[in-house]
């Protein structure tokens, strides 16, 4: 990391503490680190006996692990936070709006503000979609929109989250350990609740129903199973917003709906929150060797009879190439300039890029377009002359799958350590919920940190950590 990078400091230096850290600081001053010490062991035993651990792809023998909590809180203030939430609030209607409009009359491929071949020879644009809209045209039913931080008015989306979004059992857990560890602070700071989430879930849910259906939609939430690294994520929100939490074979179809299996035989499924990916939701229609899905659950939702979300193809939306035109598209579709901003974004797909790009990987972040978890990944500035040619090598052979973004000089929050508070580099994942009736925002999100001093790679996969995001009530 190169030295010359200064980063900002939420909670300011210790004798002047920004704004929104200013009544925590005085608390934090008269606190007994050995106390603080015991309230973290505290709060890696609650997390242990709750279950909330998540497994590492690729690792055959990995045991499940628990994600390290980190007791200093990140605070926003309320102001901080209306930015930011106007700002998720334009990019998911657009969003959406791309998605709908992709897969039916296709306008903005037409007026060329993004090429035909970025969507045409995409892997995760679906033709089995083309011609149909959801029930009340909602695609991004759940959105975790990442956003990282350079300075006290400098906040850029790092990528959009659509298609499975993750990590919001973490903001719902990391506050009730809060509150459990430190309730004095919640009486002496007045800090916006996160506790309704699962109610607006369900709610959100709900209202995105298939027209035909009365009275109260059945919800579920489909799994892969246990072995999935998100696994504790989906029966905790089925159990929280007190619904079936149901795998494949639990399901089939039924006089032309999805029905799931109970002890009283089958009942049907309004809308099933799925986190399964698109290719093994169906294996009529996708990959035929798929366990986790439903044979024939795409004949049924292309008639209208159950509502998938999020809507299969929304993947698309996720591509860290189509990233790159998502200011394009809020104007586009919005008529408005973008409020949050993306990073710089070189796409290695076009020549001039390419060679941009391979001048400069020892200064660039590289990305593969449809990765996730921090996999497949360069960051230049800490990767060896080894990894920089290996990678060189990579983008040689498929340059249209990766695309390059400058080292951004993250903010950081301090972590509690055994000698004190220490900076380390964090971004947001807040979590929008889309229905006909709107877009919701809690205020708050997955705040995910950096263990490791220097590094810029905050996923859970890679060592990182979370925090409670307290948006003050300013």
């Amino acid at each position: 990391m190169s030295k010359e990078m200064n980063f900002f400091n939420e909670m300011g230096d210790g004798d002047s503490p920004r704004g929104p850290y200013h009544d925590y600081q005085s608390w934090f001053s008269g606190q007994d680190n050995a106390r603080l010490a015991t309230k973290s062991k505290e709060a890696e035993a609650f997390f242990r006996r709750t279950g909330i651990t998540f497994n590492v792809y690729g690792q055959a023998d990995a045991e499940e692990r628990l994600i390290p909590f980190d007791l200093v809180p990140r605070i926003l203030s309320g102001r901080e936070w209306t930015k930011l939430a106007k700002g998720i609030d334009q990019r998911v209607r657009a969003i959406n709006a791309f998605l709908h409009d992709i897969y039916n009359r296709q306008e903005i491929l037409r007026a060329g503000v993004v090429p035909v071949d970025l969507i045409a020879q995409n892997e995760a644009f679906l033709p089995q979609m083309i011609g149909f809209s959801p029930p009340g045209d909602v695609y991004t039913h759940i959105v975790g929109t990442d956003i990282v931080r350079t300075g006290p008015e400098e906040f850029y989306v790092l990528e959009d989250n659509a298609r499975t979004p993750s990590g919001v059992s973490y903001m719902l857990e990391n506050r009730e350990t809060m509150l459990q560890m430190f309730p004095e602070l919640f009486s002496k700071i007045k800090v916006q609740p996160v506790s309704d989430y699962p109610k607006s879930l369900r709610q959100s849910l709900a209202a995105c129903a298939p027209k035909s259906v009365t009275g109260r939609p059945c919800v579920a939430v489909l799994t892969p199973g246990i072995f999935n690294s998100a696994y504790f994520e989906h029966s905790f929100l089925a159990d929280q917003m007190g619904v079936e939490l149901v795998e494949g074979h639990d399901l089939r179809v039924v006089d032309g709906h999805i029905a799931m299996r109970t002890t009283k035989g089958y009942k049907q499924i309004d809308v099933l929150y799925r986190r399964v990916d698109d290719e093994f939701l169906d294996p009529l229609t996708f990959n035929p060797d798929s366990m986790l899905g439903v044979p024939g659950i795409m004949d049924v939702y292309r008639a209208g009879n159950i509502t998938i979300a999020n809507a299969p193809g929304t993947g698309i939306a996720d591509d860290k190439a189509i990233y790159s035109y998502v200011p394009d598209i809020v104007e586009f579709y919005t008529g408005e300039r973008a409020i949050l901003k993306n990073v710089e974004t070189f796409r290695c797909s076009e020549p001039d890029m390419l060679a941009y790009v391979l001048d400069n990987l020892g200064d660039l972040v590289v990305k593969e377009v449809h990765g996730s978890g921090g996999y497949g990944m360069l960051v230049g500035p800490a990767a060896s002359k080894k990894e920089i040619e290996a990678f060189r090598d990579k983008l040689k052979a498929r340059p249209a799958n990766y695309i390059a973004q400058p080292t951004l000089s993250l903010s950081t929050v301090p972590i509690f350590t055994d000698s004190g508070l220490a900076p380390r580099h964090v971004d947001l994942r807040p979590f929008a919920l889309m229905s006909p009736d709107g877009v919701n925002i809690t205020p708050g999100g997955l705040t995910r940190v950096a263990l490791t001093e220097g590094s810029l790679v905050v996923n859970s996969s890679q060592g990182g950590g979370t925090k409670d995001t307290w948006i003050l009530e300013d």
